[in-house]
């Protein structure tokens, strides 16, 4: 699935719109990126799941939703709305 470019083309539309996430966040994000061993268009879901969710940049919300999405092998969109579901979450 090719959900944005890239994690940094998604990072960048954010700020686009105004929101700014620091330094530290957007380190952060790739740290659990590559933590989770996620992918691309994964690590971006997250991400905009985390912010419409938290209404904010949570790290610890973020890692653990992309381990909960990867644990569920997800593969589309729809998948990752019926797990947010399924956990309660959305």
């Amino acid at each position: 699935m090719k959900y944005y470019q890239s994690l940094a083309d998604y990072i960048e539309k954010l700020w686009d719109k105004g929101f700014k996430l620091t330094d530290e966040q957007v380190r952060f994000i790739y740290f659990a990126k590559k933590y989770t061993n996620a992918d691309e268009w994964l690590a971006c879901i997250a991400l905009e799941k985390t912010l419409k969710l938290k209404f904010s940049f949570n790290g610890s919300f973020y890692i653990s939703l992309l381990e909960v999405l990867n644990e569920h092998q997800v593969k589309t969109k729809q998948e990752v709305i019926q797990i947010l579901k399924q956990k309660g979450i959305f």
